[in-house]
């Protein structure tokens, strides 16, 4: 019995809160319709309907209507303007204010005025500005691979912990079909006298504590199938199966940082700082710019009396703007500007690094779940070999029930630990693609 109870005890601590992920959702709707899903379709799903992923795809067309608006700094200003008034009669007096008379002026004002800019050099600004949004453009798209990338890893992780809970679950329903059999059994002898009212107790504190257990899987079962049916987008009745993935084949070496979200967005910070300080920079620089105007004004009140009729002109020429304050001024930005790119540049060198190390140290891990996974084959071999042996004698009554159980436990358990380690192989696989930024890749 001391033995039975410790193997019992044993599974009991295979049941965690969670392996791979922290579900933290619960469904009180027992989902009704079965539905098989590998990861991949998981991954295509979760490309249609994640709401996660939609303020970054917006955030696209976002970026790129703001090129289109950088790009309007090359184009032309053109000003219209058009105005009717009432003009009041002038006075006209001494300087000392004595003889003063009224000056009759036409009481209908008019203006019409059409003036046209183009710039034709602003120190490469309007350029820089234009690489910039464009820039920004690119990280756009990064934050939605960023996005997708930090999406999928969290549904594997809730893909993985969902399969190895369900295949906890059978386990636990086959050990309280067990249990139930030996609590049967032993009832039956207790009936006889044969056996302590004592023993009965703690196999029925026993099974109870199985069926709790179970209780539990099962309600992470419904939170874990509640996160993935709404991250998907599917209907909250569905019962996901999980199938158990595979990998194409093994990796032989860390798989490269230059997908990395992080580093690709820390270098386009660098261009965007390079650019930003060209535009500091160009404020030493004069600006030109083409002009041309017209104007119709009407009355004549430059003229006295005042003279009533339109007066049409036009103008064009060329115009030179420089801030003779920027001599002084834009050193300061420069300097300090340097600074920021320099900082830009030390981020991109430590996150490099650490990616590395974290890359490195994972693949390490995911080299050490193969010789786990060869650990547990072994342990399977020999848990079937010890039932088939017990099996065996216990048919020809020469072992104990509760031997042929722990015999049988130690089997199921042996089972769990070969899947989890199956498991564990996989989700390094996917950690490192994760954290080399390829797991968003198509």
């Amino acid at each position: 019995m001391n033995r039975f109870s410790l193997c019992i005890m044993s599974l009991l601590a295979l049941c965690p809160a969670g392996g791979f992920a922290q579900p933290s959702v619960k469904t009180g709707r027992a989902p009704s319709l079965q539905q098989r899903i590998t990861i991949d379709e998981m991954f295509a799903l979760a490309d249609q309907n994640s709401k996660s992923l939609r303020p970054s795809t917006t955030g696209i067309s976002e970026a790129h209507e703001a090129v289109n608006v950088a790009k309007n700094a090359r184009l032309p200003d053109i000003d219209a303007s058009l105005s009717f008034s009432y003009l009041g009669d002038g006075y006209i007096s001494d300087r000392d204010f004595s003889n003063g008379m009224n000056a009759p002026i036409p009481s209908f004002g008019n203006n019409f005025a059409l003036e046209v800019s183009q710039v034709i050099y602003a120190g490469g600004a309007i350029s820089s500005g234009i690489e910039i949004a464009k820039l920004q453009e690119c990280n756009a798209q990064l934050s939605l691979k960023a996005s997708r990338n930090n999406i999928r890893f969290q549904l594997v992780g809730y893909y993985l912990d969902l399969f190895k809970q369900q295949n906890l679950l059978q386990v636990y329903e086959k050990n309280i079909e067990q249990t139930k059999q030996v609590l049967h059994d032993i009832q039956a002898k207790g009936n006889e006298g044969i056996v302590l009212k004592n023993d009965i107790t703690r196999y029925e504190l026993l099974l109870a504590n199985l069926e709790l257990a179970r209780t539990q899987i099962q309600n992470t079962i419904a939170i874990l199938n509640n996160n993935l049916t709404t991250m998907l987008g599917l209907p909250a009745d569905v019962q996901l199966n999980p199938q158990m993935p595979t990998v194409e084949a093994r990796l032989t070496a860390p798989p490269p940082i230059e997908h990395s979200p992080e580093l690709k967005r820390l270098s386009l910070a660098a261009q965007i700082n390079e650019h930003q300080n060209k535009i500091i920079k160009s404020e030493r620089l004069p600006k030109l710019a083409l002009f041309a105007g017209n104007h119709l004004d009407g009355p004549i009140t430059f003229e006295i009396p005042p003279i009533n009729k339109n007066f049409n002109y036009w103008y064009a020429g060329i115009g030179v703007n420089y801030k003779l304050s920027s001599l002084y001024e834009t050193k300061k930005s420069v300097n300090r500007h340097k600074f920021t790119i320099q900082r830009t540049r030390e981020q991109y060198d430590d996150a490099k690094e650490q990616t590395e190390l974290a890359i490195k140290a994972d693949y390490i891990r995911y080299l050490e779940t193969y010789e786990q996974l060869n650990t547990q084959q072994k342990s399977v071999e020999l848990a079937n070999q010890n039932y088939a042996v017990v099996s065996n004698r216990y048919k020809n009554d020469m072992a104990l029930l509760t031997d042929m159980l722990d015999a049988s436990n130690a089997k199921l358990s042996a089972e769990v630990q070969l899947s989890n380690a199956q498991i564990n192989i996989i989700f390094n696989y996917y950690r490192l693609l994760f954290i080399s930024g390829t797991l968003s890749e198509p």
